[in-house]
């Protein structure tokens, strides 16, 4: 089953406005894939690049007018895959941009801190940035009924969603394909990254944070129990983030006294590779983190549904020292609007509003998302 990825139409439409689109996202999320279906679908006169081979990195380091014009006469589309490997790739593709009016250039990178480093100050102004996640219930619900959404749902908690897993037959050629993603591919563009001393230290990190998914990390206690300091794994994080794996969620805090305000809570960009790290695919009857599954998988599927339909929004969460909690709030930037969200598995499970967040937030409407609700949640606009 060949499923169509959203952002194909995004970028489509911005097919002729000479303009650099940046398609962003981790190993393996279907960037190629996306590239190779323009090139073939025979709309434009396109040229398709590899920035990992050789000869395309010779070809593009004579950045002369000239050499560009012979590379791309009567090409209206350049397909750069893994942009980000070509030295100074940002002058080059600058240099294109300008010359050629009639030309739209995508380049795809699977690390932002080298792409954007690469691209950053050439192409301000001219470039259009696209993040590609996993695939999310927005791109599936065309291809099966809401009993078949239902009755896949503890497979997408379990093994996620990425392109190869949603498609394969049985869970045991999904375990087998996350377990090599995590320890062949993901990780790649970090490990040559110069700020990373050691590799295995960083997947301990990772590993670390898969068990406390959902949960406030202590970045003291993570460097105790890694022999680095707390700024090695400040930086880690970033990394990870900046390589799409890991994505934070901050405290809110309105300045009360009793909030709490500094630590960070950190979520996977696909549950199948977070229970590949932690070694669990274990049904849901039988485990004892599906609170954190559900979290994550709800927190992913509404950020992509977000980033899909060009919906800008902060997450936060949401607690007192005393205990008291709410799982996420979204911000809207533009307006500053709030709205606060539990994650419920069981749609009976009680909650009630904690009493500090409504005497101090009257006007924020609080919503519970549990098994009965969460579609409209992730896939309506």
């Amino acid at each position: 089953m060949e499923i169509k990825r959203l952002i194909t139409n995004t970028i489509e439409s911005k097919i002729g406005q000479n303009k650099v689109i940046l398609l962003y996202g981790s190993r393996r999320v279907g960037k190629t894939r996306i590239l190779k279906a323009l090139h073939q679908s025979g709309k434009w006169n396109s040229i398709l690049l590899n920035g990992e081979d050789q000869h395309t990195i010779r070809l593009l380091q004579e950045r002369t007018v000239s050499n560009y014009k012979n590379l791309l006469e009567n090409t209206n589309l350049l397909l750069v895959d893994e942009a980000q490997t070509i030295p100074d790739i940002g002058k080059s593709l600058k240099l294109m941009i300008d010359e050629f009016p009639d030309l739209t250039i995508v380049a795809s990178g699977s690390s932002s801190f080298d792409l954007a480093n690469q691209t950053g100050e050439p192409l301000v102004g001219r470039s259009v940035i696209m993040p590609l996640f996993p695939i999310s219930q927005l791109e599936l619900s065309p291809y099966e009924n809401r009993l078949q959404t239902l009755e896949n749902l503890e497979t997408r908690l379990v093994y996620g969603s990425y392109p190869e897993v949603v498609t394969m037959s049985s869970n045991e050629q999904r375990s087998e394909y996350l377990l090599n993603l995590v320890n062949s591919y993901l990780l790649k563009d970090i490990w040559s990254f110069d700020a990373v001393k050691s590799s295995s230290k960083l997947l301990q990190l990772l590993v670390l944070v898969a068990f406390q998914t959902g949960s406030e990390v202590s970045y003291e206690e993570l460097g105790k129990q890694l022999g680095m300091s707390r700024n090695t794994v400040e930086r880690y994080l970033d990394l990870l983030t900046k390589v799409f794996i890991l994505y934070p969620v901050t405290a809110f805090s309105g300045n009360l006294r009793k909030e709490v305000t500094k630590p960070c809570k950190w979520y996977f960009s696909d549950n199948g590779i977070r229970n590949a790290l932690v070694g669990n695919f274990k049904p849901l009857s039988i485990r004892n983190d599906l609170g954190a599954l559900w979290e994550n998988y709800l927190f992913m599927e509404r950020h992509k549904r977000n980033q899909y339909r060009n919906q800008s929004r902060n997450w936060h969460f949401w607690r007192t020292y005393d205990g008291q909690e709410i799982d996420f709030l979204e911000k809207n930037p533009s307006t500053s609007d709030l709205h606060a969200y539990e994650c419920k598995w069981n749609p009976e499970a009680k909650f009630r509003i904690p009493g500090s967040f409504k005497t101090n937030y009257p006007e924020v409407p609080v919503s519970v998302i549990h098994q009965n609700n969460y579609l409209a949640w992730i896939t309506e606009a």
